[in-house]
């Protein structure tokens, strides 16, 4: 149940709290079109989109300790309102994680091929045998993209090419621009959402649906 993990939402609140700095990301943007910085034509979706056209956008990084402290949240969550609601991923990937932006490309290359979904699965799941290091690890991730079937030499240019670095880029500079400085950061149709337990998740859900 959701409540089960309401201890792991709170300490990513108060990580991102303590981490985050900077401005007070923008509160409200209007995200009813598809070019915005919170929600772009090429944004990743986690599943398929809600039939309400409600948005639930998450800007992370797969090395972000709080980050994946909240993946389950948001997996319980998408189960939940599955059907209903729009679950999207933006990378951010922080400075100080060394192979945050790695992990985002290795990702961005797996939704190249369709597989967008479970290598985001794959990096949270493993985040604790990976995170928090000072050694490249393009290798590991791409041993991912090798169980997850992956055409290894499709993977590998994009990988490697401008194209994806420039992708995920593109969704740190939308960040940027909404004064998006740590993560998780959420946002719930357009409205930035400053969770202190699970049930403020839910309940910004439950008022953008009924609206």
């Amino acid at each position: 149940m959701i409540g089960a993990v309401v201890a792991l939402i709170v300490a990513a609140v108060a990580i991102v709290s303590l981490t985050g700095g900077g401005e007070t990301p923008t509160e409200t943007v209007d995200d009813t079109v598809s070019e915005s910085p919170l929600v772009r034509a090429d944004s990743r979706i986690l599943g398929e989109e809600g039939s309400s056209g409600v948005t639930f956008v998450e800007f992370l990084d797969f090395e972000c300790e709080s980050c994946g402290a909240a993946y389950p949240v948001v997996e319980q969550l998408r189960e939940e309102y599955a059907g209903r609601v729009t679950f999207v991923a933006r990378y951010f990937p922080l400075p100080g994680h060394f192979n945050s932006e790695r992990a985002a490309r290795a990702v961005e290359s797996a939704a190249r091929q369709g597989e967008f979904e479970a290598m985001y699965q794959t990096m949270f799941e493993t985040q604790a045998s990976w995170g928090e290091g000072s050694a490249p690890l393009d290798d590991l991730f791409r041993s991912y993209a090798v169980d997850l079937g992956l055409d290894m030499a499709q993977y590998d240019a994009d990988y490697a090419s401008a194209e994806v670095a420039d992708r995920v880029q593109a969704d740190v500079e939308d960040g940027h621009s909404l004064n998006v400085s740590g993560t998780p950061t959420f946002y719930i149709d357009g409205r930035l959402v400053q969770p202190e337990t699970v049930q403020d998740l839910a309940d910004a859900l439950d008022r953008a649906l009924g609206e």
